[in-house]
């Protein structure tokens, strides 16, 4: 199931998304005693966590029993201040004191395939799952959409946008002859909550396109995230969804 929700700037979006964090993350503790969330990279996610760290919204959650991973991560060390994991760490989970064994990162300053064995490997031991099955599902799946249609680290006209099998590999990045780490849609699609968060005039043609164009997810990978039992909701702000059809009154 997709939903779009329009918001008008992309403080509101962020702060939209720790919402839907907080509630999910405490639903899934409830029920499960555990939460496990894959981030993203970018400056919405950014201003997210932050909101995150702020009294009194980070003491809803028992960061305790949530498990952090990444959808996908650059060839960085995890100092480097291009590093998602980085950020992510900077900014809200040594704030929160967010027990090591917790997280769960990418090793973006090894080889691009190597790290993502060791990650898929990863993946397998949190979940218990074997990594010749059936991808985990996460409870949560943040996402973000580049002006080119990409999202995680899958890229138009890349190879890992073919990948069936593996969970994790490394890609690369045509338009500036790089590798990265990223997750694939096998197991982006077996999340039960995905959430696309769309901020910038700079996403508002690929947006449009990506919504309302022909289906083309070779040019657009992000049209190639459709949850297989789970649920999209696209988070964009006013000036991302200026080229979208007007919504009409209900």
């Amino acid at each position: 199931m997709r939903t779009i929700r329009r918001f008008p700037d992309a403080e509101a979006v962020s702060r939209a998304a720790g919402q839907d964090l907080v509630e999910l993350a405490r639903e899934a503790i409830a029920e499960r005693g555990r939460f496990c969330v894959a981030l993203s990279g970018g400056t919405t996610p950014r201003r997210m966590y932050e909101i995150l760290g702020e009294a009194p919204r980070w003491a809803q959650i028992d960061w305790r029993r949530v498990e952090f991973f990444w959808g996908d991560e650059r060839a960085v060390p995890p100092e480097h201040p291009d590093s998602n994991y980085g950020v992510a760490a900077a900014v809200l989970l040594r704030k929160l004191s967010v027990p090591a064994e917790r997280v769960h990162r990418i090793r973006g300053e090894l080889e691009a395939e190597e790290a993502a064995t060791l990650y898929q490997d990863e993946l397998a031991r949190v979940f218990a799952t074997p990594t010749e099955g059936l991808p985990p599902i996460f409870d949560l799946i943040l996402l973000g959409m580049g002006a080119d249609g990409h999202t995680a680290s899958l890229f138009p006209y890349s190879q890992a946008l073919t990948e069936r099998r593996r969970w994790v590999v490394g890609n690369t990045v045509p338009r500036i002859g790089k590798s990265r780490v990223t997750m694939t849609f096998p197991i982006l699609n077996r999340a039960a909550e995905v959430r696309l968060l769309v901020t910038g005039s700079d996403k508002a043609a690929a947006l449009r396109e990506a919504l309302a164009g022909p289906r083309e997810p070779e040019r657009l990978p992000v049209q190639a995230v459709v949850p297989e039992g789970g649920r999209l909701i696209w988070l964009v702000d006013r000036a991302a969804a200026a080229e979208l059809p007007t919504e009409r009154p209900a």
